[in-house]
């Protein structure tokens, strides 16, 4: 596999520098990427990063992951508007045990080959490096003149100017630059990834080696990846998609890529999957013949689940979406943990009954009219149990008198009432 034209043809080469290609069909290369810890678990947005590493790795080349511990504690500004908050190392040092186990799922750490990846933290060769050391060492070899063309540093400097830009932050570059000069002369490391906002801090980078050990050094960045219909790719209204399970459920996780538009599934079935060219192609002919079915849309959310999570979750997210959507059983229902059945019925109406009525044993008809709001009256409700269109969960109500107990809870705590086809309810036991 040719690592270029691999991600040429899945649309993931913004810039590179000349001799790049060239370097990588010489030898078998080293490159790294950096991740930002700022949080125990990477989001949808850091996904481009890694699959750049996880074709690097296949391509036969050897790929570092490079947590950056210490630049974490100052803040990258490309692309921000303000400083973030800085971590302790204590903090830093979990959030690199979870990143690191989550990328495994994307790269080979374990193996013996010469090219297994390998995770490294910045924090690990900064932290006994003095500031005098270090502006004597470094600082000297890159102009101020050379750091403020910088596209990150103009863009905060001629945006409000009282926000502005403290030394901490104009300093980033330089300190990226110093891991790319370390990794260079350490790790035999020679290229640097990354998002295109990464071009001027990896080009500080390939400068610095250039001028300290005059040897050559190589920068690829990938497009800024973005929505079709001008939104920020990876946000929902609750926030980023997480690869961690306690912040995104696998059941949503698998919605965020199954809901996505034709025009974005089409580009991201290329950015997120392995799924090789030929197979590729079709499965975006086959979708333009018949776009209703979201064929991409299926088969990417199913290839990014796997991958993410694992087989089990993605079937128990496509019977979680079958009973939402579709024809369930009792069964599917009664299999749901607690997070997904309210993930699913996220949104639908809610009603809180007392657990009390339930021990006791409560008529259907009343629990669902004189304890919560699910029939405006009696009357509509027997009309409806007549006609076989009131159920609950996913069982026909046969008859109104029918005795609901605590025993017919979902997770000792739920129940799901349907009237007709499409109407939900969620009656939470208390």
């Amino acid at each position: 596999m040719n690592f270029i034209e691999e991600l040429q043809w899945r649309g993931m080469i913004h810039t590179m520098m000349p001799g790049t290609e060239e370097q990588l069909a010489k030898e078998m290369t080293t490159a790294y990427v950096g991740i930002d810890p700022t949080a125990d678990s990477l989001h949808i947005g850091h996904l481009v990063s890694v699959m750049m590493l996880r074709h690097f790795q296949h391509a036969g080349h050897k790929p570092i992951a490079l947590v950056g511990g210490a630049t974490g504690m100052i803040g990258d500004p490309s692309g921000k508007s303000a400083e973030r908050n800085l971590l302790n190392e204590d903090t830093l040092r979990h959030n690199q045990d979870s990143i690191k186990k989550q990328l495994a799922k994307f790269l080979d750490f374990e193996s013996d080959a010469p090219n297994a990846a390998e995770l490294v933290n910045n924090y690990d060769w900064m932290k006994e490096y003095t500031f005098l050391n270090f502006i004597r060492d470094i600082g000297k070899h890159i102009t101020v003149n050379y750091m403020m063309a910088k596209d990150s540093v103009k863009k905060r400097l001629s945006s409000d100017s009282s926000v502005g830009m403290s030394f901490t932050e104009f300093s980033y570059q330089l300190l990226q630059g110093y891991d790319f000069l370390w990794l260079n002369q350490n790790k035999n490391c020679k290229l640097q990834m990354g998002g295109s906002d990464q071009w001027g801090n990896i080009t500080t980078g390939t400068e610095l080696i250039r001028r300290k050990t005059d040897s050559d050094a190589f920068a690829l960045v990938c497009p800024l990846i973005t929505k079709a219909d001008g939104g920020k790719f990876g946000k929902t209204e609750s926030g980023n998609v997480w690869l961690d399970r306690r912040y995104t459920s696998p059941y949503k996780f698998y919605q965020f890529w199954l809901n996505v538009s034709d025009a974005d599934a089409d580009k991201y079935i290329k950015i997120f999957t392995s799924i090789a060219k030929d197979e590729t192609e079709a499965l975006i002919a086959e979708h333009a013949q018949a776009p209703h079915l979201r064929v991409l849309q299926k088969r990417l959310a199913k290839e990014v689940t796997i991958l993410v999570h694992s087989e089990d979750d993605y079937n128990a997210a496509v019977e979680a979406s079958n009973i939402l959507f579709g024809n369930a059983t009792s069964e599917a229902l009664k299999k749901l943990d607690e997070d997904t059945l309210l993930a699913v019925f996220e949104g639908v109406p809610q009603f809180k009954v007392s657990m009390g009525i339930l021990t006791e044993g409560v008529k259907a008809i009343d629990l669902f009219t004189d304890h919560s709001a699910v029939f405006p009256s009696k009357g509509e409700m027997r009309k409806l149990v007549q006609s076989g269109g009131v159920s609950l969960n996913k069982e026909k109500l046969e008859n109104q008198d029918s005795i609901i107990t605590a025993a017919h809870l979902l997770n000792g705590k739920y129940l799901l009432a349907q009237k007709g086809k499409k109407n939900y309810f969620l009656l939470i036991a208390e």
